[in-house]
């Protein structure tokens, strides 16, 4: 079946986008070769003055190109051919003797912007699904259909860079304001806003001026300025990206080559660089975790799940809130329960300003932020419970407190009311233990902050009804998470793998290791935060916790952890939350430096401060938590490597460009892993065990993914 339909109307040619069986409109080779024909068509109709190019599907007009084409690509050169060609059928588009609108509803991202980007004018609608983006950085690649050399041309080159380096999408009336799209319409009269607009541009050609404030034109109008603007950029690229993704680098010098050496050159290093980036191991990584989020965003037991029209929200701190948030914004009516009116009150304020923030970047309007904010409602007490089809529990992390909302929830809510626990280590089933209805308790463990944190870990017990987990795993879904489902123990996996990893860390400040030089390497180890800056970050007294919650697991592998994290919890030392932590907030002021708490070394007693290289703080701390993520595989709290493999990147950052703990795995190769582990096993000891599943693995020579 065709991609795309013409029709015409009053001179003006209408090509509908319409990828068959498939929810949105991707670009694939068949896709392209179709447009070559339909130009020809267009071109040769001289009853066809213009042409409106727009899509068929629901909040769609183009969401990127087929990855599953360039992941079966082998033989380098082969994404260099299919950028050119691309670029050949878009500089088609660019210089078409007739004007071409792209009329654009919901995403156009990608190769989906770089289509539009090729046309003579763009129309979007005010929906608030209207997008546009060029993403290609998250997956380890640039744009390869000249979004490198029309972006910097149409809007400017710093804001250009600023997509491209960020991915960040663009919503309509910032779009507007930036000259990225030229009208923003209603969504109903987009077709015949776009049709008077090609009709008005067949008469006369479109004047287009920049919207580039006074320091942007002075920067971007004389060659020594447009250096400063690539030297900065690739310094921040640097520091941000610490040299494990060469994505960004490779964007700048596109966009350099461009503009200083002309667009046909741009385009030629542009090809050149996209086949590179395609065949990186990094973009091969963040490619196969595009996969796994969009694995896990299907439901493989819909049909069994029930339908969720209103929860309950126990708690309505920082995690309550959050989980509101992320459910107001898909429709689901909230009733958020707390004892406190303040803290109610509170909550309501930091929803209500979120919301606003988007109506003031003009995201929503404000009648659609008082709609979603319509869908809360705070209470002080269990009495409109009745009707409740859910209930998501974010209390403190106490078992009594627990088990006692439990109770109080069993006693006002319907016999097919679902209870899901907000928690990070304490076992379900310890919390179910007194349940009237054991086989409706779960784990539902959200990630601070809830609105920004792409996973959800669904945690289910020997008890828990099918129909219980299809429907926790629905609403995760719907609440726009990506879910992973892990079986009952304490820490269940993503907690369960980080802590042998904080524990490490702990022991290297115990053997006089910088705390700064710990950070500092697993950072240019690829984690968005150092684990002791991420111990400040949770709260000291939560790690403390946790390790009390864990210790069972490991003393039966006679690993003795280390009980720093609780000693500092009793010096009234717990992280950020009370500004001290392993770092000092308190001294820091307007400074964005971080100073070590000199308070640690009152706990930690005489010790030696010495040098450990970054080598081994790295190998150290990375492999530990590898090796539990294979014991996690083993004893069968994860049910395969994907679901190990996002939940480390999604839930805790684990590189991303390493593609989790079981890619990385397969990446170095399992006896190379085995190796590492044995090494750190007779130098330092139990916690370095290697699970058995590893020296299974490497005695058959297998992979996680394959042979």
């Amino acid at each position: 079946m065709p991609h795309t339909i013409i029709e015409k109307d009053d001179g003006v040619g209408i090509v509908w986008l319409d990828r068959p069986d498939e929810k949105v409109n991707t670009i694939s080779t068949r896709l392209m070769n179709e447009f070559v024909s339909v130009l020809d068509e267009l071109e040769n109709d001289s009853s066809i003055k213009a042409v409106v190019l727009i899509s068929k599907k629901a909040d769609s007009f183009i969401a990127g190109a087929d990855l599953e084409e360039l992941s079966k690509m082998k033989e380098p050169g082969q994404a260099e051919e299919l950028s050119r060609e691309g670029s050949k059928i878009l500089n088609r588009m660019a210089e078409f003797p007739k004007p071409i609108i792209a009329a654009i509803n919901g995403a156009a991202l990608g190769g989906g912007l770089e289509i539009a980007l090729a046309c003579t004018a763009r129309i979007a609608t005010d929906n608030p699904k209207t997008a546009l983006a060029l993403p290609e950085v998250k997956l380890g690649l640039l744009p390869g259909g000249g979004g490198t050399q029309r972006l910097p041309r149409l809007i400017g080159i710093q804001r250009a860079l600023n997509m491209m380096l960020t991915g960040r999408n663009i919503y309509a009336y910032q779009a507007k304001r930036m000259g990225l799209v030229d009208n923003v319409v209603n969504t109903y009269t987009l077709l015949e806003a776009a049709k008077e607009t090609a009709i008005k541009l067949s008469q006369k050609p479109i004047q287009r001026k920049k919207r580039l404030s006074l320091p942007e034109k002075i920067l971007e109008s004389n060659s020594i300025g447009r250096k400063i603007i690539y030297k900065k950029s690739r310094e921040i690229v640097q520091k941000q990206t610490k040299g494990n993704y060469p994505a960004p680098s490779k964007i700048v010098d596109c966009v350099e080559t461009g503009i200083e050496k002309g667009i046909e050159k741009g385009l030629l290093t542009e090809s050149k660089k996209f086949d590179e980036l395609v065949f990186s191991p990094q973009s091969r990584q963040l490619v196969n975790l595009f996969f796994g989020m969009n694995a896990l965003k299907k439901n493989p037991l819909k049909d069994k799940a029930k339908p969720v029209k209103k929860i309950g929200v126990l708690g309505a701190g920082l995690m309550g809130s959050g989980i509101t948030s992320v459910s107001i914004l898909k429709g689901i009516n909230v009733l958020l329960k707390d004892i406190d009116f303040s803290a109610l009150g509170r909550a309501e304020k930091i929803l209500w300003n979120e919301l606003d923030r988007r109506v003031k970047r003009r995201i929503l309007s404000p009648f659609q932020r008082d709609q979603i904010l319509s869908n809360i409602m705070p209470v002080i007490d269990y009495q409109r419970f009745g009707q409740t089809n859910m209930v998501i529990e974010a209390v403190f992390e106490d078992l009594d407190l627990k088990k006692k909302v439990l109770a109080d929830t069993e006693k006002n809510t319907p016999d097919d009311c679902i209870f899901a626990s907000n928690t990070s280590a304490i076992p379900i089933s310890q919390i179910a233990s007194s349940a009237n209805r054991p086989d409706q308790v779960i784990g539902m463990h959200y990630f601070s902050p809830v609105q920004k944190m792409p996973l959800l870990e669904i945690i289910i017990t020997d008890k828990t009804a099918e129909w219980v987990k299809a429907t926790a795993v629905e609403v995760g879904i719907i609440q726009g998470k990506s879910v992973i489902v892990v079986n009952d123990g304490p820490g269940f996996y993503t907690t369960r793998i980080l802590a042998p990893m904080l524990n490490e860390a702990m022991v290297l400040i115990e053997e006089g290791c910088s705390i700064p030089a710990i950070d500092k390497a697993m950072q240019y180890f690829g984690y968005p935060i150092g684990p002791v800056s991420l111990m400040d970050e949770v709260g000291i007294d939560v790690g403390a916790h946790v390790a009390k919650v864990l210790s069972p697991i490991f003393t039966k592998r006679s690993v003795e952890p280390s009980t720093l994290s609780q000693k500092l919890f009793e010096a009234g030392i717990k992280g950020k939350k009370n500004q001290k932590g392993f770092y000092d907030y308190a001294q820091r002021g307007k400074s964005k430096r971080k100073t070590v708490n000199s308070d640690i070394f009152t706990v930690l007693g005489d010790i030696t401060h010495k040098k450990i290289e970054w080598e081994e703080i790295q190998s150290r701390l990375s492999m530990v938590m590898v090796n539990e993520a294979a014991y996690c595989l083993e004893e069968g709290i994860i049910n395969e490597p994907r679901d190990g493999d996002m939940g480390a990147i999604l839930g805790l950052g684990f590189p991303p460009f390493l593609g989790g703990p079981f890619r990385y795995i397969d990446s170095i190769g399992v006896k190379k892993a085995l190796q590492n582990l044995e090494v750190l096993y007779e130098k330092f000891g139990n916690r370095f065990s290697p699970a058995q599943i590893l020296k299974d693995y490497a005695s058959k020579d297998k992979k996680f993914y394959g042979q």
